[in-house]
């Protein structure tokens, strides 16, 4: 899919610190990374979190010929050089993967309590990443279009299904541990949001 031109979008105060460059982040956090991973990160990823109205999340399913096949997650990906911020790159992860256009960043989305970064490798282990999740409002939730060339489904499952990883009589198998457990986290803290808001 050719490269999306993201537009303008807004972002809470908190997350002020993904909103500068992959380098300039990289260079800030070099010592609280190596806590966590001691060899040097080949970059950073993003995954996106989207709710549509009714409470259920967007996650789609990779493509049969990729990594993971038939395995589901939210879109996200890396932050390209010549991504601004890191948020930039996850907005665009999300036009290319979903189609969708963010328009608000609201907040970090983590495994669990402390887990704001999560380090992780490639399929064989030569190469070494940090992932951040968001929270993000979109324009419309109606308009999903997938990048065939890396997710052949998609559907909005309830923190439920995504629990059971089944949807409606089919398996919903997520693609590792640590996203189930961001995604199910997601939802706590989306409820925890709303519930805030409602006092």
């Amino acid at each position: 899919m050719a490269r999306s031109a993201v537009s303008s979008f807004d972002f809470d105060a908190s997350l002020a610190e993904w909103n500068v460059s992959a380098e300039s982040w990289l260079a800030s956090n070099e010592a609280r990374l190596r806590q966590k991973q001691p060899r040097r990160l080949d970059g950073l990823a993003t995954s996106v979190v989207v709710f549509n109205p009714e409470g259920k999340m967007l996650v789609v399913q990779r493509a049969g010929h990729d990594s993971m096949p038939h395995r589901w997650e939210i879109p996200g990906g890396a932050v390209d050089r010549d991504d601004p911020t890191i948020l930039h790159g996850a907005a665009r992860e999300l036009r290319e993967e979903a189609g969708l256009v963010a328009v608000r960043f609201r907040q970090l989305a983590a495994e669990g309590e402390g887990e704001d970064l999560a380090v992780f490798s490639n399929r064989n282990g030569t190469r070494w990443f940090c992932r951040f999740a968001f929270h993000v409002d979109v324009e419309s939730c109606q308009d999903v279009r997938l990048d065939p060339a890396e997710h052949q489904a998609f559907v909005w499952a309830s923190e439920e299904e995504v629990r059971d990883q089944t949807m409606d009589g089919r398996d919903l198998p997520i693609t590792y541990k640590s996203m189930r457990a961001l995604i199910l986290e997601a939802f706590k803290s989306r409820r925890a949001r709303n519930e805030a808001c409602s006092l």
